[in-house]
């Protein structure tokens, strides 16, 4: 078990934005986090990742209370969004930098890179532009890039396909396939990329979590009746 949460409560007021008495998450695991706007889920996510604390209760990441120390940034990345990037920095500064974190010479930065071409697709490197001069489509793109550097045990990821055109939806569907021994959370509204990527299922509502399920044949189809419902 990787990540464990323990009677997870965030309160504004007098509204309970997330209430989750017992989670675990086993090492490996493709998770995707549903459920409709207002749900928590991008709340649940900040407490993970200790960038709001909890009201109640803890997440611990191999056993670590979260809050406690910094041990477990070593092995976590993420990419909620375009907050995460250094926005006046060009593409190539950014990963420059965050491979400077790992270590990685420009040379490596760059053979990294080079996994990218297609995802990228043109529309990233040797652009002369300004991160936050790019689309939100492609903020995500080297927002997801830099999280995925990182070689995290633990990747975190919201709405990852929003603003994604159709071809590039497929193609990080295929680079999260391709992540083996990594424990993705995903958050999305998309049912069909979320059942096709995630081998479990976390559905949250007012902050609850009201299914949680491995995914199979009909998941899809499950999550759809109860969201027309």
């Amino acid at each position: 078990m990787i990540l464990e949460v323990r009677n997870l409560k965030k309160v504004y007021g007098d509204k309970t934005v997330v209430n989750i008495g017992h989670l675990e998450i086993a090492q490996g695991e493709t998770i995707g986090l549903v459920g409709n706007n207002g749900a928590g889920k991008t709340t649940f996510f900040r407490m993970l990742l200790d960038l709001i604390r909890p009201s109640e209760g803890a997440v611990l990441s191999k056993g670590n209370d979260v809050k406690e120390g910094d041990g477990w940034k070593d092995y976590t990345a993420s990419f909620l969004d375009e907050g995460f990037l250094i926005d006046y920095l060009t593409p190539e500064e950014y990963f420059t930098f965050i491979g400077s974190l790992q270590e990685m010479s420009v040379a490596d930065v760059g053979s990294y890179l080079a996994q990218y071409t297609e995802f990228f697709n043109n529309e990233i490197l040797n652009s002369g532009k300004y991160i936050r001069d790019f689309s939100k489509g492609n903020q995500n793109k080297v927002g997801i890039a830099a999280a995925l550097m990182q070689k995290p045990e633990i990747l975190i990821l919201d709405e990852p396909f929003a603003n994604l055109d159709p071809t590039t939806q497929i193609r990080l569907k295929k680079l999260l396939k391709e992540q083996v021994g990594m424990t993705t959370f995903i958050s999305s509204h998309d049912l069909n990329h979320v059942t096709d990527v995630c081998n479990r299922i976390i559905l949250v509502e007012k902050g609850q979590v009201i299914k949680d399920f491995k995914t199979d044949e009909n998941t899809l189809q499950e999550l759809e009746s109860y969201f027309s419902a």
